[in-house]
């Protein structure tokens, strides 16, 4: 029997990313709990608008060759540095990826890479999936680590609309009904988008949800010239490997609404949309681009539709199951003083968090339920 070789490098260089994406997503492939978020499309186009030349760190394991492990990090300073996830801040799930044939063996070898080792150097790798490959390394680490709890993150299981109307209240799922009728009537055009045409779709994606959100309180992240330069580059690239689906809305011949569909083996993800503020006037914007979502989750076999993270008011019409995320933080010895110091300054913020919310003044939480119902309005 020919004993394997197993070799590892840790990759700096500012183009690795791109060079290896063949490789990275053949990988992909073959590791069970990969989203779309984990593609060398959406990591390469983050990179390039985000990134810090000289900060890349790209971990990669091979067995008799073939890449089998492999994270992408990039160096923070706070002030001693900190592995985060390539996409972090973007990225509803982050992870590593490991070849499902070899999971346990991999994870050793990528944990022994892993360049937090060191008593100065903390790798915290936020928005892990309870059942991320990333979970595995914590039982190959010799230092200090530790796990809290991250996002909230909701899901449905993908189901035909009638079927999923069965799981809401009577009066809830009567009035989804009467939606639905109405959506049917009003005679919207829907399309998916030709992978040569995505970039101009997500670009009046993006006008379409400035529009929806001006003076509404938008998400100022989603209306800057970075994250428009990486979606575009994301999306093309993700639609091109099958990794995700731009729908567009017409009615009258006019485009009211586009919603990018993130698609995978095991779950798909309602990511962003945009929609003219009018045609919330009309119908019901929420049900109409849900609907052409499952839908095309249903066509494609996927188990899972996400509807990603947060617990907004909108979301909870659909009953959904949650999740929440994990954040998973590693240091060097046990007790490597940047990681003590890491864990205890998390836990104090989250802390401090909850006891302000606690003492949240009654008022002010009726102002702030108020909004969300208004953002859910809105919406739908």
């Amino acid at each position: 029997m020919t004993e394997e070789h197993w070799s590892a490098e840790v990759r700096r260089d500012d183009g690795a990313l791109r060079q290896l994406a063949a490789e990275w997503d053949d990988l992909a492939a073959r590791c069970r709990t990969a989203t779309s978020f984990q593609s060398a499309a959406w990591l390469t186009s983050w990179w390039h608008a985000y990134g810090s030349p000289g900060r890349l760190r790209l971990l990669l394991v091979r067995r008799d060759g073939r890449l089998v492990a492999g994270a992408a990090l990039t160096v923070r300073y706070r002030p001693y540095p900190v592995l985060v996830p390539v996409g972090a801040g973007l990225s509803d799930y982050a992870d590593v990826l490991l070849d499902d044939a070899c999971v346990d063996r991999a994870a050793a070898e990528l944990a022994a890479i892993l360049p937090a080792h060191r008593a100065w150097a903390v790798a915290d790798l936020r928005e892990v999936r309870p059942d991320g490959a990333a979970q595995r390394l914590l039982a190959h680490w010799p230092g200090r680590c530790g796990r809290l709890p991250d996002s909230v993150c909701q899901h449905l299981p993908a189901l035909p609309m009638e079927e999923l109307l069965r799981r809401l209240p009577g009066r809830t799922a009567q009035r989804s009904r009467v939606k639905q009728r109405k959506l049917a009537e009003a005679g919207v055009a829907v399309r998916e988008t030709p992978v040569g045409e995505v970039p101009e779709a997500v670009g009046a994606l993006l006008r379409l949800h400035a529009l929806q959100w001006r003076g509404r309180g938008a998400t100022p992240e989603h209306l800057g010239e970075r994250f428009a330069l990486h979606l575009r580059e994301a999306v093309h690239g993700m639609v091109a490997a099958g990794r995700a689906s731009v729908q567009e809305y017409r009615l009258d011949g006019e485009l009211v609404a586009v919603n990018v569909l993130l698609l995978s083996p095991r779950l798909a993800g309602l990511y962003l949309y945009g929609a003219h503020p009018s045609l919330r006037r009309r119908l019901d914007i929420a049900g109409l681009l849900f609907g052409e979502s499952l839908a095309r989750t249903l066509r494609d076999g996927v188990p899972v539709l996400s509807l990603l993270r947060g617990s907004e008011p909108y979301k909870q019409r659909w009953r959904p199951d949650q999740d929440r995320n994990q954040r998973l933080v590693f240091g060097g010895g046990r007790f490597a003083p940047a990681a003590v110091l890491h864990l205890g300054a998390v836990r104090l913020r989250a802390a401090a968090a909850r006891t302000a919310r606690a003492r949240l003044p009654w008022l002010a939480r009726v102002r702030t339920r108020l909004r969300e119902l208004r953002s859910a309005a809105a919406r739908d």
